[in-house]
Parts: C-alpha cells; structure tokens; sequence
C-alpha cells in the first residue's frame, strides 16, 4: 500500500511540471473597467472568519486544529495524527454542526461526525462559521436545517497579468517522524473556464513521548510514569480538482475530492494497557457541481448536485500492555462498511422589491449503508434513508432595520431490512433573526435570533450491532440568542481597524443523544439523555495596527459556558441532575497574534480550556479533567530566485511541552517541531 500510494502522488506531482513546461505566458492585455452592483449587505447573524494571511500564517495545518480559534467552539482531539476531530460549537453537540466544503455539506449518515482532521488548510482560502445560519436566504435547505454551519471555501484560481499557469510546491516535516509533500497546479483553460489540481502525502509513524499520572481518591499517586504514544501512525493521500467558469449573468464549478488512508485509531489510556491494535482504513470519494444563474434582475437560481461514496474497514486485533505481552490474541472484530449519498438542490430567489426578498429551497437526498463482518455470524439492518427538505425564507430591510425568517420542512423516511418498516418522520422548524443599526455614524450592529432545530438520529444510533437503539428518540432544540457588534472606524494613527462582538446564548434540548466511546474510537454507546440547558457569552475582539513597516494584527476569543442535565426518570431526578455535561468547560479562549516586517512573519497563537468533567455521570472530584493550554509559535521568510517565489517556515508547537488530554486518557503530543519549504512558480 505504501508503495502503491507513493508511486501515485509521484504521478500526480509529475504532471503539472510536464504541462507546465509546454505554456508559455501571454502578452499584458487591458481590460475593461467592469462595475459591480448590489445590495447593501447587512449582517445579523453571529459570524467569525479565519482567511488570507491570517489563515495561512498560523501554525495549524488541518481544518479541526484552526477552528479552535473560533469562541464557543470545541475540538474533540483523541491524540495524535491518526486520532479522530471533531468540533462542537456551544456544545449543542457535533452533530448540530453542518460543515460544508465549497457549499455543499459533508455528510455522514452512518454517525453522523465530521473528521476534520482529514481536511488540509493548504487548499484553504476561508473558514467561516455561523451561529445559527448565514445572513442570507440565497441558500440550500440544508444550510436552514443546521444549528450551526462551517463553511470551508477552497482557493480559486487567480492568475496575474498574462499568467495561465500557476504552481505551488510544498514540503513539510516534523520532530516525529513526518513528512509531507503536497503540491497545487493552477491552469487558465481559456478567458471562462480554469482548472486546479492539488494532492498531498502524509506518512508518520505518530508516536510521540507523553506523561500518564493519576492520583487516587485521597489524593495519593496512582500511576506516574513516561511513556511512548503508539497505534497513532497514519499514511494517507488526498486529490482533489475543481473545474470553475464563467457564464452569462452566472457561473458554475465542479470539484473531484478523494482521500485514502490507513491508520492506527489510539485507544485508551488506562490500568496498565498502552498499547492496543485497533486499524482504521478509509477510502472517501465524492463528486459535486454548483450551477447559479441570474435569469433577470429579480430572479436568481442555484443548483447542486453531489454523489459520495465513503468506505470504512476496521480491524480490532493484539491488545498488549505496558511491558509488551499479549493480553488478547486474535482479532476481536473485523468490519467494513459502505456508504452512498446522492444529494440535489435547488433555490429559487426573487426580489419582490429592492428591499424585501423571498426564497424557496428544495433538497433530496439518498444513503444507504452496508456492512460486512468477518468471523461473526450477525443480522445487520442494512438501512436506507429518503430525505426531503424545503425551506421557505424572506428577508426585509426597512432603514437600519433587517428581518430574516424561515421556516424548513423534513421528511424522513426509512427502509431496514429484517426489521419492521422504520415509521415516517414529518417536522417543520422555523427560524427568526433580527439585526438594527441605531447609529448611521458608527458601525454599531444589534442582533438577535430564535432558531427550532430536528435531528433524527443517525444510522449508528439506531442500528449499529450491539450498540445502536432502534428506540432512541428524535432529538429537538430551540436557541436563543442576543448579542451586537462594534467595528471602530479609523482614519489616522498606528491603529488600522478595531472590532468587538459579544453574544449571550440560551439553548433547550429535549431528548439529547449522546455517543461516547466504549473502550476504543470506533465502538460508541447510544442513549437519550433527556433534557440539557445552556447558556453562555462569547466573545471576539480583532485588531489591527502598524508600527512604521511592521503590520499587526491581533484575534482574541472568550467563552463562558454552562450546559446542565435536567434529566428525569419517572418523576424522579437523577444523580446527575443539575450538573455539567461531559467535557463542557465553564471557560475557553484564545488569542492570535500577527506581525508582518517585509519578508518576515511571525505568529503567535494561544489556545485555553478550563476544567470540565470526563464522560462519566457525575459532576464529582475523581470525574475532573485538568484544565489545558498551548503556546505554538511560527516564523516564516519570503524569497525571490529568478522568476520563482520561495517561503521557508519553523514552526514550534506546544512550545512549554504542556502534557495535557482533550479527552480523558488520550493524551496529546508535546513539544513538536515542523519545518516547512514551498516554491511557487
């Protein structure tokens, strides 16, 4: 596999240097000034965006690891390069977050989460996150139908002057075993139509040093001991290409995506066991396209499409302890599993007026999930799901006034095999945001929404063997929020821009499911928790400045945060009634900052997360997990040689070797060095 993997990224980094040396560039044209109108925008929905510079100078490399800057979110990292990511933002839980690449969301109908760890920042032009919805009701109903949204928007292609090709080269490697070669080509196929193409190789074998100390109840040492992290190994490939053009009044695009990996899925930490052989294999493929057209000056329409195929196989075989010996021989499970999704959207936009819009959206989508298990005799459902949306929305502006409601409606319905006919599910949620500008000379926004969201639980919940509950309840949320926005306008002096946002939250989930892991990542256990509150603040101040040539900019977070079990069973409430659900920190933060001086960069960030409670029930002394914060640090230079432009970057991570654990028992690295070089012609 190694082999097989390594000769095809070779392939794929061969061709564009092959094409690329057969274009020539064309002679500078002028072209005409073309003049944009539109609408005054206006946001009223809580939004925080990481792009550009400030993106791609900060010490992070894959999706999950730079959303942590954004407040009110929360990673769940099982250790390791080869450990799963996840994100929950005001812990309403992963799967109330609709993560969407290029517009189109990422789905999993099999559990439901997103790997973010598989996504590089390499291709990244913007991550932008939502509480609630965008500010726009020109949009799938899918992106009505979440509680939260992440969009990961690719860079396209822009070419200089009379450049048809562009071409980047990069190579990274790090203090454990890594590397990392990737490359992107850019091609300008005519003045309507360009290409991009881009692949990357990950190959570590992931073991890192950690610390593992427990104390007992009376507080006396339990374990105390230096070990080595193993079964964190991960080697993978990820290719992708998009097609993109231009088209009267409109545009389209199309995008190809595969990854291919092999790695170890790190278990638990616990009693003497450190090592384990749980393997995890992935092959994700999918393919979509995006069509929008303004058929007049008061009709707009947007089509997508998406076909996905994902397989999963995993492999629990030799579970060993700290000094080597086999404590179960065999595999334990051996699974595989097959996922199809087919997806269409189509929204229809028209301007009643210059200041009142309407919207109608319609989605369909298909999966279907097999499963094969080897050694073990079992009756899997092999479940097939048929899901209809539509979202009815309009938005209105009268002055410094803006009004945006929306209505979505779901239909679910299911077919299982040697099971009864799963019953239909029909609900309708609606949604109202409202935003006001009380000062027409200061960039003063107030905001506030009330959002009713359904989930229907995923095939895993009901389904998976041994696991799954085919009993497990719908799950229903309502959120609230008020908050405002100040961007301070600037004329003169060192200060360029200042900006504060600050939200207050309430969220009310009534028969709340919740998956936590069973002794390893992939096997989970399913149960209504029943009713979970939350309440919180965020908040987000941005800066930027220059001192003579030098530029700064500065991205500071906050989160207070409460999410309590109001659970009752028969009247009666439960011993964790009243307290804080697992891994919900009472306070979060983080900090970025930025300086630019020529060719030089450098970037500081800072990430916090106070105490919480592990996945146990109760909120008691034995159930805390510490409080943990990182230090990364970056300093890159910018050179010209000839005709091509370089850039070599240091990178240190966890700089003061924090020894710290996201989740309970799976510990993370420590101090990491990462050195990067890219050429760009």
């Amino acid at each position: 596999m190694y082999n097989k993997k390594l000769l095809l990224f070779i392939l794929l980094f061969s061709a564009p240097f092959l094409l690329h040396s057969q274009v020539s560039n064309d002679s500078l044209r002028v072209l005409k000034e073309v003049i944009l109108k539109g609408k005054p925008y206006q946001e009223v929905i809580p939004v925080q965006s990481l792009s550009g510079k400030l993106l791609e100078n900060l010490a992070s490399h894959n999706v999950a690891d730079a959303l942590r800057y954004f407040a009110g979110t929360q990673i769940k990292d099982y250790g390791g390069l080869g450990g799963l990511k996840t994100v929950d933002v005001r812990n309403m839980g992963t799967h109330h977050v609709g993560v969407f690449y290029d517009g189109v969301q990422l789905g999993n109908a099999q559990n439901g989460v997103t790997d973010l760890g598989k996504y590089s920042l390499d291709d990244m032009e913007s991550l932008t996150m939502y509480n609630g919805q965008k500010s726009e009701i020109f949009q799938s109903a899918k992106d009505y139908a979440a509680a939260s949204t992440i969009y990961l928007r690719t860079k396209r292609p822009v070419f200089i002057g009379g450049k048809k090709t562009n071409l980047l080269v990069r190579y990274k490697t790090m203090s454990i075993n890594y590397i990392d070669p990737s490359f992107r080509w850019e091609q300008k196929l005519s003045d309507k139509v360009s290409l991009s193409v881009s692949s990357e190789y990950i190959k570590s074998n992931g073991e890192y040093k950690y610390r593992y100390k427990r104390n007992n109840l009376d507080g006396t040492v339990a374990y105390d001991t230096t070990a080595t992290r193993h079964n964190s190994d991960i080697e993978a490939l990820r290719f992708e290409s998009g097609l993109y053009g231009k088209i009267n009044n409109g545009s389209w695009d199309a995008k190809v995506y595969y990854y291919d990996s092999e790695r170890g899925a790190p278990g638990a930490i616990v009693e003497n066991k450190f090592s384990d052989g749980f393997r995890q294999y992935d092959k994700n493929f999918f393919t979509q396209g995006t069509l929008i057209k303004d058929f007049t000056e008061k009709y707009k329409f947007q089509a997508k499409a998406k076909y996905a195929y994902d397989y999963t196989h995993y492999v629990a075989r030799d579970t060993t302890n700290v000094l080597g010996e086999i404590v179960t021989e065999g595999a334990q499970s051996d699974d595989s599993y097959f996922q199809q999704e087919y997806y269409v959207s189509a929204v229809n936009m028209y301007s009643i007026s210059s200041t009142w819009d309407v919207s109608l959206s319609t989605d369909f989508q298909y999966n279907k999930l097999n499963a094969t298990r080897k050694g073990i005799q079992t009756l899997f459902s092999f479940p097939q799901r048929y899901t209809a949306l539509f979202a009815l929305a309009s938005s209105y502006r009268l002055g410094a006034f803006k009004a945006l409601g929306s209505v979505v409606g779901t239909h679910v319905q299911e077919e299982v095999r040697y099971n009864a006919k799963a019953p239909d599910k029909t609900e309708f949620t609606p949604a109202l945001f409202l935003g006001y500008t009380p000062f027409k000379d200061y960039d003063f926004n107030i905001r506030a929404f009330a959002k009713r969201i359904f989930r229907m639980p995923t095939f895993n919940d009901l389904y998976y063997t041994m696991v799954g509950s085919s009993t497990l309840r719908p799950e229903y949320m309502n959120q609230y929020d008020v908050g405002f926005t100040y961007n301070l306008l600037i004329e003169k002096g060192i200060l360029d821009k200042l900006s504060f946002q600050v939200d207050g939250y309430y969220t009310n989930t009534k028969d709340k499911i919740v998956a936590a892991p069973t002794g390893n990542l992939f096997r989970w256990m399913m149960t209504n928790i029943g009713q979970v509150k939350g309440q919180g603040i965020e908040s987000v101040v941005n800066l930027g400045m220059h001192i003579g040539t030098v530029n700064l900019s500065t991205n500071l977070t906050y989160t207070y945060s409460q999410n309590r079990d109001y659970t009752k069973f028969a009247g009666l409430e439960l011993s964790s009634y009243g307290d804080q659900i697992p891994y919900t920190p009472w306070h979060s933060g983080s900090g970025i900052l930025n300086a630019d001086y020529k060719t030089w960069n450098f970037n500081y960030s800072f990430i916090y997360v106070g105490k919480r409670y592990n996945g146990n029930v109760n909120n008691i002394k034995v159930n805390e997990v510490q409080p943990w914060y990182t230090h990364d640090l970056a300093v890159q230079k910018s050179f010209a040689f000839q005709h091509y432009k370089m850039k070599g970057a240091i990178e240190l991570n966890n700089a003061f070797n924090q020894q710290y654990e996201v989740i309970y028992n799976y510990p993370m690295p420590g101090r990491t060095l990462k050195f990067i070089i890219s050429i760009e012609l």
